[in-house]
């Protein structure tokens, strides 16, 4: 009996300790952004969502990346939003650590392109997957976000 009053006890300062850290942790500055909705992946995973004026583009994409950004200016900016960075309320940044190559590779992005996703760290509900595309296309859209991503020092 003691033991399970511990246990429940442990939890209970467990779910306190998250609640707190989640509702006094955040700054003024970007609390209107949208933001991570875990605590589970590292500081820079609970930044907010970048503000869209603040993305940095590099000067010059690679061959691909300039592709990429063609092919995901036309399939994924209404959702994503100009430059990756969010701001439509219709789908999260992807120039934000959460989406880092270890924690979501490659392979994330075409998956869910192809075959959609349920949503899982935003609160923007589930992407569908997007009509038309294929392996090649979402490749040099990824070759673009990650050229972003390493502008906005996310490796």
């Amino acid at each position: 009996m003691h033991r399970m009053t511990a246990t429940r006890s442990a939890i209970a300062v467990l779910v306190i300790g998250g609640l707190a850290t989640s509702l006094f942790a955040q700054s003024d500055e970007g609390r209107d952004r949208p933001r991570v909705s875990t605590q589970m992946h590292g500081a820079d995973a609970g930044r907010p969502a970048p503000d869209p004026e603040t993305v940095k583009v590099p000067d010059t994409l690679s061959a691909p990346g300039y592709f990429g950004q063609v092919a995901f200016e036309r399939s994924c900016a209404s959702c994503h939003g100009i430059n990756a960075a969010g701001g439509t309320g219709n789908g999260p940044p992807l120039v934000h650590p959460i989406y880092e190559p270890g924690h979501h590779g490659d392979t994330a992005f075409l998956r869910a392109a192809m075959t959609g996703v349920q949503a899982h760290h935003w609160g923007f509900g589930d992407m569908p997957p997007v009509e038309g595309m294929t392996d090649e296309t979402v490749a040099v859209i990824v070759t673009y976000i990650r050229e972003l991503q390493r502008a906005n020092g996310i490796q």
